[in-house]
């Protein structure tokens, strides 16, 4: 992993780590300022607002930072990237935002959605035009490669919705309370993220009309492509908060989507990983360097797979602890679809870094048909289990959609033209987290304090799985110093030092010995890393 790609992944995870804080503070508040059956409504209106974002911005969004990232000759290519998406995403803003106000005004939202809901999306309909705007100057300045500009945006959005959002809700504007937090922040993040961007590029570009060799029909296909894809993406997503409205009652949806939120939680450094990813590889797919793309990914899924899997293990293991504390009692029937969604959660992490890197590619046809596969499979589970089952059935469904991601998706890399599964190590991975799970489980149910329990269980767990991983060779001791000597300094240098004495040693009969003590320093450098990135320190200028 070159030094680029890695701070970049720095940014992301650091900025990542502080909105899973921020939202795990918030979460429980507004469930419980909210009450579950507005929980409920809420998130169904945001499922709903989603899918509708597709038309709106996913093409843009998706497109601006593909382009960016491409190593062009082109004279001013990417003031003619930036006016292009930016023409569209004025245009588009204007329509989504007509279409939304026309559906409310002439009953179509009433009808489809019922009465008690329709006057929400006058004010998503304002909501249009923020998020596509703040989505549009954080993406771009990913394109850049400007990560450091575009992850603070991030704990800006969400932090100013916490700002707005709660004061609102407590004193008694409900669901609108929460929703103008979204509007507030989104159009902060917009002003702000399109200053950034007219500092590198002047926005008069969006006047400007580029030569008659501009690949404007590429870029058309790539958007429609992409929309096609977050759209089946976004099904997986919200497929089962619409169906579920439908059948139970808001409470239901509002425990469901509780889980939902819990099981989110294993998707952050995947998630990190695919926000990357998708601009990182572009640049390494337009050189033809395959062999690199296949050894980044593989050992990425590997990685992926390590991490997530000892996050879920530990979340199982504590849920029935968890989920009493973190959204109060009135959530515990969300406990039983959480253990249900774990699974597949961990299947959908390790799918995003390698959907990403096929969308670097810019060949969305197997990556839209692999994702058309598995939406498939989930939309036809949660139709014939939500009716019988609510939730429970939800949860099943849901949780076989996002696992078969994993499967269809190496199908489709290899297809696209890279092998995630090349060194991957599934078996010992499998091992790890298997082995690993009984004592980690034993530990939990042995503490009745819960409190304690949340202390104690999860260092020793993560200790005990690294322990078992090292033991099968699902992880090598100089691999977490290779990935860190990328990192900034202080962090890098020194985990290159460690890394050079323990491949001199390795030979050596107290090798093994030293490797086990070099990898617990490895392990210090790791956090030390994560605290670099948390306080804000400037990676892309540490490395210039």
């Amino acid at each position: 992993m070159n030094r680029s790609i890695a701070s970049g992944i720095l940014s992301v995870v650091s900025a990542k780590v502080v909105v899973l804080v921020v939202t795990a503070v918030s979460t429980p508040l507004l469930y419980r300022f909210l009450g579950a059956s507005g929980y409920g409504d809420y998130a169904f209106l945001l499922s709903v607002f989603a899918i509708y974002m597709i038309f709106v911005s996913s093409g843009i969004t998706d497109g601006v930072r593909k382009y960016l990232a491409e190593d062009r000759s082109v004279p001013h290519w990417e003031a003619y990237v930036a006016g292009f998406y930016l023409r569209l995403a004025i245009w588009l803003a204007a329509v989504g935002t007509l279409v939304m106000v026309a559906a409310a005004e002439f009953g179509y939202v009433a009808l489809a959605f019922g009465d008690g809901l329709a006057s929400y999306f006058y004010v998503l309909a304002i909501l249009v035009v923020t998020a596509q705007f703040r989505d549009f100057a954080r993406k771009t300045l990913m394109g850049f490669g400007l990560e450091r500009y575009s992850e603070p945006l991030k704990i800006l959005d969400k932090v100013g919705f916490v700002a707005v959002a709660i004061p609102l809700v407590y004193a008694g504007f409900g669901v609108t309370g929460a929703l103008l937090g979204h509007i507030v922040a989104s159009a902060l993040v917009a002003v702000v993220g399109l200053a950034l961007v007219h500092r590198r590029i002047s926005l008069v570009s969006v006047f400007s009309h580029p030569s008659t060799g501009f690949p404007r029909k590429r870029m058309l296909t790539f958007n429609s492509m992409s929309i096609v894809l977050v759209l089946l993406l976004m099904s997986l997503y919200h497929v089962d908060i619409l169906m579920l409205q439908q059948f139970r009652e808001s409470a239901e949806v509002g425990n469901y989507r509780a889980a939902l939120q819990l099981a989110e939680f294993l998707w952050f450094v995947p998630l990190a990983l695919q926000t990357v990813f998708v601009h990182s590889t572009s640049e390494l797919w337009s050189r033809g360097r395959t062999r690199k793309i296949t050894e980044l990914a593989s050992r990425t899924t590997r990685y992926a797979f390590l991490l997530t899997a000892v996050m879920a293990v530990g979340l199982a293991a504590l849920a029935d602890v968890a989920v009493p504390l973190y959204f109060g009692p009135e959530a515990e029937p969300a406990i039983e679809p959480l253990l249900l969604l774990l699974p597949g959660a961990l299947g959908f992490a390790l799918a995003r870094p390698i959907l990403a890197v096929s969308q670097g590619n810019g060949t969305l046809r197997y990556p839209v048909v692999a994702t058309g596969v598995a939406a498939g499979i989930n939309v036809v589970l949660n139709a014939l289990l939500i009716p019988s089952y609510g939730m429970r059935g939800a949860a099943v469904a849901t949780s076989v959609g996002y696992g078969s991601m994993f499967v269809l998706h190496c199908w489709s890399a290899r297809l696209v033209g890279f092998d995630p599964l090349a060194d991957a190590r599934l078996a010992r991975t499998v091992l790890t987290t298997a082995l690993s799970a009984v004592p980690i489980v034993a530990l939990a149910a042995a503490i009745e304090n819960p409190w304690l329990a949340l202390t104690v269980v999860p260092p020793v767990g993560l200790a005990l799985f690294v322990t078992v991983a090292l033991l099968v060779g699902a992880l090598d001791p100089t691999e977490p110093l290779e990935v860190l000597a990328a990192f900034p300094d202080p962090v890098g240098s020194a985990a290159a030092g460690l890394q050079a004495r323990l491949e001199g040693v390795g030979g050596t009969a107290s090798g093994n010995w030293l490797q086990i003590l070099l990898f617990v320093a490895g392990l210090v450098l790791l956090v030390a890393g994560l605290v670099v990135g948390l306080l804000g320190i400037d990676a892309g200028t540490v490395l210039a």
